[in-house]
C-alpha cells in the first residue's frame, strides 16, 4: 500500500505538469525505438568472473566485434558489464568473464542462466537496475558480454543507441524516471515507458562527452586502457613530460631535467586542466538538457542546470568525495590522492608492469616468463636492439620483489630508495629535493598525519610502510596485484611481490636475498647497540635499552618468519592467474597480510 501511495502521488504530480503529461500520453515510447535486454546469471561469480587485472593480460579478448570474432580469437576472458556505481556516460569497466568457446563452461554450469546472448559484443547503453543515487546511463563500445546486475539498450527502427543515451542522461528523462519509479529499482518496464520525440537528437555533442569521460576513466591505472600517470603527461609549454610515442629515454631525461619540471608546477597545471575539463563537461550536459527540454516544450517546467557534484568525473572532487567537505579540504584530499597515485605508478614501473618511456601495460603476464625478452634485458642491461634506440635510464627490478622498511635503510633497493631514483631520473637531479618535499607535503594533506621531525624520505617511507598497501587494496577492490609478505606486527621484514612475476622460486629468493641477510644485519646492529650501552650515560641508556628490546623482538619474529618462508619455499607453490587473486592469495598461509580480507575466508 505504501508503494502504491507513492506511485499515485507521483502520477498526480506528473499530470499537474500539463506539457509533460501530454507528452507521456501521446508520444512514442522508448520500447518502440530500442531493445532493452537483461544479462546473464553465471551462478558462480568466483569461478567465471574476475577483475581484468587479475589474469594473464594476453588471455583477454578486447574490442571483439562479434561472437564469431571472439570465438576465433581463442581468448579465454572477455569484458563483462555489471550493474555498478553512479557514473554517467562512460566507465565502470573492470570485470571480465570466461566466455571461451562461446561461453561453453558457463552454459554447462548447473546454476547459470544466459540471457541477451544475441546482443553480445555489440555497442550500446547500460545502467544499473538498482541504485541508491540518481540513475546513470553509460555508453559501451563493442566487445562486451552482460550480467544480470544491469540492463542494456540497443537502438532499432532507425534509432541510434548513442542518441538515446543523450536523452536518458538528460535532466528531462531523469525527472520523468524519478517520478515514474516508486522505488530505486529501475526495471526494463519502467525505462521502456519513456516518451520519444523524433526531433530530439543531440549526436553532435555525443562524441565530445564520450571523449572527455573515457579520457577521465583511462587516467587511472584500474582502466585497461591506462597509458601513464597523468602528472607525467601534463602539457607544459607545448610538450608533454612523456609523449604518447616511443621516444628515446636519453632525450626524455634531457627534457625533463629542466627546472620547469617541478612537481608543484606540474600539479598546478594538472589541476587547472581538470577544472577546464569539469566545466566543459558541465556546459555540454547543460546544452544537452536544453536541447531536450526545448524539443519537448518544457522550458517553463524544467531548467538545464547541472550541479558540479553531478559531473561524474574522477578528477572532479565534488563528485569523488563527500559533499560535507569544504573547498579547501576537497582540494587537499585530491592533491594527496594524486600523489599517492604517482607513487603507485612508480611502484608499477619498479615492478616492470609499466615503463615510463612507453605508454600502457608492459608486463602483465605470468610467472616472470619472457620478462627479460619483453624488456630486452641481457645480463642486467637493456639490449641496443630494442625499438627505442637509447638505453633506458630506469630499469625495473629483476625479480618482482620490492622490500619495504619502516625505520631504517636496510636495503639499497627498498621501495623508498627506488622511488627517489624514479623521481630523480624522470624529473631531474636539480629538482629532486624540491619534488620529494612536494610528494611528502602532499601525503600529509590527507594520506598521513604530519610529523614535524620527519624529512621528505622518512615521510615517503612511512607512507609506503603503513598506508600504501591499504590504498592498494581499496583501489584494486580487494584483489591486489602487489602482494604484501610480512613477518608480522613488528614488521621485522616486509616486501611487495608482483603476482604476475611470481614463480616457484620467489619465496626462496625472498629468504636468500633479503631475510637471511637482514638477520645478519640485525645481529650486527644488536652488537652495536650493546657496545653503545656500555658507554652510555643514564639518559641515553633508557633509549638504547628500548631500541635493543624492539630489535630483539623483531629478530625473534623474523627468525620464525624465515622458517615458515623456507617451509613454503620447499613446497614450490604454483599459482594459476586464471584462478584469480582470491584463490591464489590463500595458498601462502599467514606469510601474506589481510588474508581474510582478500580471500573472504575466516581462520
Amino acid at each position: 500500500l505504501g508503494m502504491l501511495f507513492v506511485y499515485l502521488i507521483s502520477l498526480i504530480f506528473i499530470m499537474s505538469m500539463h506539457n509533460l503529461s501530454t507528452i507521456l500520453l501521446t508520444s512514442k515510447k522508448l520500447t518502440d525505438v530500442a531493445s532493452i535486454v537483461e544479462g546473464t546469471t553465471t551462478g558462480n561469480v568466483n569461478r567465471f568472473l574476475k577483475l581484468w587485472y587479475e589474469v594473464n593480460y594476453s588471455s583477454i579478448g578486447f574490442d571483439m566485434k562479434s561472437a564469431l570474432a571472439a570465438n576465433n580469437s581463442h581468448k579465454k576472458w572477455f569484458p563483462y558489464l555489471k550493474g555498478s556505481e553512479y557514473r554517467k556516460w562512460y566507465g565502470n569497466n573492470d570485470v571480465i568473464i570466461n566466455w571461451q568457446n562461446n561461453g561453453q563452461s558457463v552454459k554447462e554450469y548447473c546454476c547459470s542462466f544466459v540471457r541477451g546472448e544475441e546482443f553480445y559484443f555489440n555497442s550500446g547503453v547500460t545502467w544499473s537496475k538498482v541504485t541508491s543515487k540518481r540513475l546513470s546511463f553509460r555508453y559501451f563500445n563493442s566487445g562486451f558480454c552482460f550480467d544480470a546486475g544491469g540492463l542494456y539498450l540497443f537502438g532499432k527502427n532507425g534509432y541510434n543507441s548513442n542518441d538515446l543515451l543523450m536523452l536518458l542522461n538528460s535532466k528531462l528523462s531523469q525527472t520523468m524516471l524519478e517520478l515514474l519509479a516508486p522505488t530505486p529499482n529501475f526495471t526494463a518496464n519502467i525505462i521502456s515507458t519513456l516518451p520519444i520525440i523524433n526531433s530530439a537528437r543531440s549526436t553532435r555533442i555525443f562524441s565530445r562527452i564520450i571523449k572527455i569521460t573515457k579520457n577521465d576513466w583511462d587516467t587511472y591505472e584500474t582502466s585497461w586502457d591506462f597509458q601513464s600517470n597523468p602528472l607525467l603527461m601534463v602539457n607544459l609549454g607545448g610538450e608533454n613530460v612523456i609523449k604518447q610515442t616511443n621516444i628515446a629515454a636519453v632525450e626524455l631525461h634531457a627534457r625533463v631535467a629542466k627546472p620547469l619540471y617541478a612537481l608543484s608546477t606540474i600539479y598546478a597545471d594538472w589541476e587547472a586542466h581538470n577544472q577546464k575539463i569539469i566545466l566543459a563537461l558541465q556546459q555540454l550536459e547543460q546544452e544537452n538538457n536544453r536541447l531536450f527540454i526545448n524539443a519537448y516544450g518544457l522550458q517553463d517546467e524544467l531548467t538545464s542546470d547541472v550541479p558540479l557534484e553531478q559531473i561524474t568525473l574522477i578528477v572532479n572532487p565534488k563528485y569523488r568525495y563527500s559533499k560535507k567537505l569544504s573547498e579547501e579540504d576537497l582540494s587537499k584530499h585530491f592533491q594527496s590522492d594524486t600523489l599517492t597515485e604517482l607513487i603507485s605508478y612508480a611502484i608499477g614501473c619498479i615492478m616492470g608492469r609499466y615503463r615510463f618511456d612507453k605508454p600502457g601495460l608492459i608486463y602483465a603476464h605470468a610467472s616472470n616468463v619472457d620478462f627479460n625478452r619483453i624488456y630486452n634485458i641481457v645480463d642486467g642491461e637493456l639490449s641496443t636492439a630494442r625499438q627505442i634506440n637509447q638505453p633506458l635510464t630506469f630499469l625495473p627490478n629483476d625479480d618482482g620483489i620490492i622490500p619495504l622498511t619502516d625505520d631504517k635503510e636496510w636495503f639499497e633497493d627498498d621501495a623508498t630508495n627506488r622511488f627517489r631514483d624514479f623521481i630523480q631520473i624522470i624529473l631531474g637531479e636539480e629538482n629532486l629535493q624540491q619534488n620529494l618535499d612536494f610528494v611528502a607535503d602532499s601525503l600529509c594533506l590527507h594520506a598521513l598525519k604530519p610529523k614535524n621531525s620527519e624529512n621528505n624520505l622518512s615521510t615517503i617511507r612511512r607512507y609506503l610502510s603503513t598506508q600504501f598497501y591499504k590504498n592498494h587494496l581499496k583501489t584494486y577492490k580487494k584483489r591486489p596485484i602487489y602482494w604484501l609478505f610480512s613477518s608480522g606486527k613488528q614488521k621485522g621484514f616486509e616486501c611487495l611481490v608482483y603476482m604476475h612475476r611470481y614463480n616457484e622460486s620467489t619465496l626462496s629468493r625472498i629468504s636468500t636475498k633479503y631475510v637471511t641477510p637482514l638477520l645478519g644485519k640485525y645481529d650486527a646492529f644488536a652488537i652495536h647497540l650493546k657496545q653503545q650501552l656500555r658507554e652510555a650515560n643514564i639518559r641515553e641508556t633508557k633509549q638504547l635499552k628500548k631500541d635493543l628490546a624492539i630489535l630483539e623482538t623483531k629478530q625473534t619474529e623474523l627468525c620464525a618468519f624465515n622458517a615458515k618462508l623456507k617451509k613454503h619455499a620447499d613446497q614450490l607453490i604454483k599459482i594459476d592467474l586464471d584462478d584469480g587473486v582470491k584463490l591464489n592469495y590463500g595458498k601462502f598461509g599467514d606469510l601474506l597480510v589481510n588474508v581474510e580480507v582478500v580471500t573472504g575466508i575466516k581462520k
